[in-house]
């Protein structure tokens, strides 16, 4: 019986655990070599500035590029059509008007692409999109990867920044947009799963009688 409660209970926190969700960035201007945006973050609004070349910037319309396909896993896809959009190599920095922990990074069509960037980066999740679909082959020292196919997929960088670098190389396009997590509250539990919490604490409570009786 004992067994049976703590597993319930552990049933009941699975069920009731806090979703994460992603609070991606608003880009709302384009200028040259540069763009910039906000995020909507649960603690407050962060301005959000990209600095380097780009190929094109969508602020709120255009193509859905971050629509289709399954690269996202459990993660909330980027809105429909923001993005920015890089061509030429090189040299580029997203920096943060306040410190950020834990950013995440989408990514769109980064085909044959090696990239290297300033912190150590974890692929949360990766599949189809807009162009197909390929896999992020990390490198040696996790802090960057090269894309076999057309990768298109979610990675995290560990830490607490107010900027990030990386490098990349040129080819026609290849997308991006930042955000930062935002935890949601916990779900209020359905009847049904009140109903086994209470069962549960009633047999941890038979069992811890019964153990005390069997030590007397």
């Amino acid at each position: 019986m004992l067994k049976q409660g703590l597993f319930a209970l552990a049933l009941l926190a699975s069920t009731a655990a806090s979703a994460v969700t992603i609070a991606w960035t608003d880009w709302t201007t384009a200028g040259v070599a540069s763009a910039g945006g906000t995020i909507a973050a649960p603690g407050g609004s962060i301005d959000v500035v990209y600095s380097g070349p780009y190929s094109f910037v969508q602020t709120g319309c255009g193509t859905a590029y971050w629509n289709p396909g399954t690269y996202n896993g459990a993660f909330n896809k980027p809105p429909s059509c923001d993005i920015v959009a890089l061509g030429s190599g090189g040299t580029k920095t997203i920096a943060f008007d306040k410190p950020v922990t834990d950013p995440y990074m989408a990514l769109m069509s980064w085909n044959n692409n090696t990239v290297v960037f300033s912190a150590d980066i974890e692929v949360v999740s990766n599949g189809s999109g807009y162009w197909g679909s390929g896999t992020p082959i990390v490198n040696a020292n996790d802090d960057g990867f090269f894309g076999q196919g057309e990768v298109h997929a979610i990675i995290k960088f560990a830490g607490t920044f107010t900027s990030i670098s990386f490098t990349d190389t040129s080819e026609n396009w290849h997308g991006f947009t930042i955000g930062v997590a935002d935890v949601a509250a916990p779900p209020i539990p359905e009847p049904a799963t009140w109903t086994m919490l209470l069962l549960s604490l009633g047999l941890l409570a038979a069992a811890s009688r019964r153990r005390s009786a069997d030590l007397r």
